[in-house]
């Protein structure tokens, strides 16, 4: 199998917030890797896996990272391929590591999810290879509309919750 979906994580230590990304994107049947760089700790690297990404077959790039959040957009830098950052929260609440990645300068744009998101960042991953794989968005679809149904669930759930003053 050859990954279309690169996962790069800052530390291992963002293992639990990005494997919702990998649990999700194997519940898709969507080939992916995983790996750990660092923007600082291992540059020289960062921008090997960059640059050579699309030739490997790569179609997204998936990179969280916390504190100085630098990761996605050194990838960003040396890449044409989408690059999704997640920021991790690891102090500062995350929010360092939001400002980070999403104060990309023009021309080096990084997609950019919610704070510790990598589920959200699975997903627009899929939705970027759902434009030119029918199979992927077939899934997709199905995915929506279980979302839907979760909350019609949920719902009829409440409806039984009993309460003195609630109306419904």
């Amino acid at each position: 199998m050859t990954p279309i979906v690169s996962i790069i994580m800052g530390s291992t230590s963002d293992l639990p917030v990005m494997g919702k990304a990998a649990q999700l994107l194997d519940d898709f049947e969507i080939p992916f890797e995983i790996n750990a760089l660092s923007a600082h700790r291992t540059p020289a690297q960062v921008e090997e896996f960059a640059s050579g990404a699309a030739a490997r077959g790569i179609k997204v790039i998936i990179a969280a990272a916390g504190m100085a959040a630098a990761l996605p957009g050194v990838i960003a830098a040396n890449t044409t391929l989408p690059v999704i950052g997640v920021p991790i929260a690891s102090t500062l609440g995350g929010m360092d590591a939001l400002l980070a990645i999403v104060q990309m300068p023009p021309g080096i744009p990084v997609a950019t999810v919610t704070i510790n998101g990598g589920l959200n960042a699975a997903l627009l991953a899929v939705e970027m290879l759902a434009i030119g794989d029918k199979r992927i968005a077939d899934r997709l679809s199905e995915y929506k509309q279980s979302l839907s149904g979760k909350i019609v669930k949920a719902n009829a759930e409440l409806a039984e919750v009993k309460y003195k003053f609630k109306t419904n």
